[in-house]
């Protein structure tokens, strides 16, 4: 019943740190009780945080009732070639929910390459990807399935996050491999020209490792964000678009950047709509009287 997420990359790890904290407040918000239930443990762990190893607590207590929660640590292993993602969720309002033994980083990061991600940093972190692989599992009871957040467009998801998928498939061949890959943005502010190749390389590997893939665009991702955070469409569309940078793999920098053409954009369009909507006749030319326009005199008044 347990699942094991696998948040791989500055994308997987973004969108995996809103994961936890809406996993943790949609429970809260149904159940009251502050108990160890069945749901919580699928994703999270019960343990004893006195004790050096952070032993797992007994799910119910000597009555036959489900445990109190105590100490919750995520059934999840971070990777990422880049740690500055991981440090920031290290360091954030969640930072007692990852256990450091399930976390892989390196500084260089992997080059927007997923040949560089997949046959470089996929085999030299082997051995420390399944060593927490190996601490995850055995504090399943019964592992149902992996879950995998990584985007294609980056050299780390891309390389590391398929090479993942096909670890899982040699060594735990009989749990399931659910992957949900963020495809990159087919808009001008996706800076990374390798993104397509590496999108292609990807996906390939994900069609012949993976049970289920979950497939999300990056486009739809910041979408969505534009819609909650700028209260519907009719927000403005450069603090859409630095929104939706925050959830997505798009970087700052060239969210920015594809923002202020947007606000001009919409300047322009304004400006139009505005010289349109003007009334016929209001102009200049109109205002000047015609030559051929002037007040006939009544007959009668002629000499």
């Amino acid at each position: 019943r347990e699942v094991i997420t696998i948040q791989v990359g500055q994308c997987g790890n973004q969108i995996g740190g809103r994961f936890w904290e809406l996993c943790l407040q949609e429970h809260a918000s149904l159940a009251h009780s502050g108990q160890y239930d069945d749901a919580l443990s699928s994703f999270f762990r019960n343990v004893d945080a006195r004790s050096e190893n952070l032993a797992d607590l007994p799910a119910v207590d000597d009555r036959g009732n489900p445990a109190q929660i105590r100490c919750l640590k995520a059934r999840a292993l971070m990777i990422d070639m880049e740690e500055g993602v991981v440090n920031r969720l290290r360091r954030g309002p969640l930072a007692e929910l990852f256990d450091p033994s399930q976390i892989v980083t390196d500084v260089s990061g992997a080059g927007n390459n997923w040949a560089h991600g997949h046959h470089e940093y996929g085999p030299m972190y082997r051995g420390q990807i399944l060593e927490a692989l190996r601490q995850a599992t055995e504090k399943c009871q019964s592992l149902q399935s992996f879950f995998l957040l990584y985007s294609l467009g980056g050299g780390t998801g891309s390389g590391i996050g398929s090479y993942v998928c096909e670890m899982l498939q040699d060594e735990y061949p009989e749990v399931f491999r659910f992957v949900t890959p963020v495809f990159p943005s087919q808009t001008d502010a996706d800076d990374v020209v390798t993104s397509p190749y590496n999108a292609t390389l990807a996906v390939q590997s994900i069609r012949e490792s993976a049970d289920c893939a979950l497939l999300v665009s990056n486009d739809a991702l910041a979408s969505i964000v534009a819609r909650t955070d700028g209260g519907g469409d009719g927000g403005d569309q450069g603090s859409e678009t630095l929104a939706g940078s925050a959830l997505t793999d798009r970087p700052a920098e060239a969210a920015r950047a594809g923002a202020a053409p947007k606000r001009a954009a919409s300047a322009r369009s304004q400006s139009s709509s505005a010289l349109d909507r003007r009334p016929r006749g209001t102009g200049a030319a109109a205002r000047a009287p015609s030559a051929t326009s002037g007040a006939r005199r009544p007959s009668g008044a002629e000499a």
